[in-house]
């Protein structure tokens, strides 16, 4: 097993091959090719001989899972690990995460509340409450098929969708529509027939930050716990 408790905590007074070291020395075989080789995999190549006190948030975030790797963990355990990390370094850290999930049968288990970073981390989430656990769920499951309608006047639009049995719901600048794609054509020929301006008709899939919402009631002090 290895772990990221959000900040990771290291010798700020040692470089940070030093703490390698030090950590490595808690396991049993941890040899200096797989030290060296979890610091190419994390990319701390031109920093890694240099003071921890020298490092960013960013550059620690790295070092703490350089650390946690050290013994070939099946099983990882990331709080918060994106903290500090610029764009393309969540980016690099996330395609890393699946890769050795992918390729190396590591089990990862992360605890978030970044959802837009977790929708495309993760393949699943848990989701706690108030102690107790929500749900778990795939993350692009899908509970039912919904279009995005972009329509003028857009009143007049909702009325003649209720009309036809349609279920209709407000959102952003048009109407969510419950239909099967096979449908769509027809719903959107009604429409025009009716001299409805349509400006956009789009597939719609909920984010996960509105999926938290509605499992949780959202304004609620909750905890999200993803894996």
């Amino acid at each position: 097993m290895g772990a990221i408790v959000e900040n990771p905590e290291m010798y700020k007074f040692m470089s940070g091959y030093k703490n390698l070291v030090h950590f490595a020395r808690m396991h049993k075989n941890v040899t200096k090719e797989r030290i060296d080789e979890v610091i190419r995999q994390v990319g701390m190549e031109k920093r890694i001989h240099e003071k921890v006190s020298t490092y960013s948030l960013g550059m620690r975030q790295r070092l703490g899972l350089a650390q946690a790797l050290l013994n070939k963990p099946k099983f990882l355990i990331l709080d918060e690990p994106t903290n500090g990390l610029d764009p393309a370094g969540i980016r690099e850290f996330r395609t890393y995460l699946r890769k050795i999930a992918e390729e190396d049968g590591v089990s990862v288990l992360v605890s978030s509340h970044l959802l837009s970073e977790i929708e495309l981390m993760c393949d699943r989430i848990a989701v706690i409450q108030n102690g107790k656990l929500v749900t778990i769920r795939e993350v692009d499951a899908i509970e039912e098929s919904q279009y995005y309608i972009e329509a003028q006047p857009v009143d007049k639009a909702r009325h003649i969708l209720i009309e036809n049995g349609i279920s209709v719901e407000d959102y952003q600048n048009g109407l969510l529509i419950s239909v099967e794609q096979a449908d769509v054509p027809t719903v959107v020929e009604q429409l025009v027939q009716q001299n409805i301006l349509i400006y956009a008709v789009s597939h719609h899939r909920k984010t996960l930050e509105e999926q938290f919402l509605e499992m949780t009631g959202g304004g609620q002090i909750v905890e999200s716990n993803t894996k």
